[in-house]
């Protein structure tokens, strides 16, 4: 009787920690998917240097580059490949560990995980099969970057606006607390 009730203890547990990853997994999937086929088609329709732009003025603003990255987003820290792909590892594994932690009403820190893992895992596939990141998107004179590196950025932001929300709501919290005691 005790091992049935433990059992099922264990799979209420399971079904309650997969719940948990209910944004992380499509979120993170759709990034992977989106960064590796974007990745795939400019590999596969330009060399290596190669420019591809639909309009002849557009060209000096933005335009498709095929380059390639074996440092972090916008090129800093170069040839570090190995590194980097441990440092990715360890954070995704941090991430995935810590996700089920998270408050469910904490929407921002969850989106902003879930771009960062997928933006992650979406470079560690290209320093893994590639031993570089395939970068593509190019707009005036800033670093050439890829799906990836704008997911983790804009998750970074995410989670800064997230942090300033949350600790907003809790001054606001305490000058009520304090106005009634």
């Amino acid at each position: 009787m005790q091992k049935n009730l433990e059992k099922r203890s264990l799979k209420l547990n399971s079904l309650k920690n997969l719940k948990s990853y209910a944004i992380l997994l499509p979120i993170t999937g759709l990034i992977v998917f989106l960064d590796q086929w974007t990745k795939a088609i400019v590999r596969a329709n330009l060399q290596l240097g190669d420019v591809w732009s639909p309009f002849e003025w557009l060209t000096p603003y933005a335009r498709i580059v095929h380059w390639f990255n074996t440092g972090v987003a916008f090129g800093m820290f170069q040839d570090k490949n190995l590194l980097f792909s441990a440092l990715v590892f360890l954070i995704s594994l941090s991430i995935f560990i810590f996700y089920p932690k998270l408050t469910e009403d904490d929407w921002f820190l969850r989106i902003a995980l879930s771009m960062q893992l997928g933006g992650s895992i979406g470079n560690l596939i290209d320093r893994m099969t590639m031993g570089h990141v395939t970068d593509f998107i190019s707009v005036g004179n800033f670093p050439v970057f890829n799906i990836a590196d704008s997911c983790i950025t804009v998750g970074a932001i995410i989670m800064i606006i997230g942090l300033w929300v949350e600790e907003r709501k809790e001054k606001s919290r305490h000058l009520n607390q304090d106005k009634y005691n």
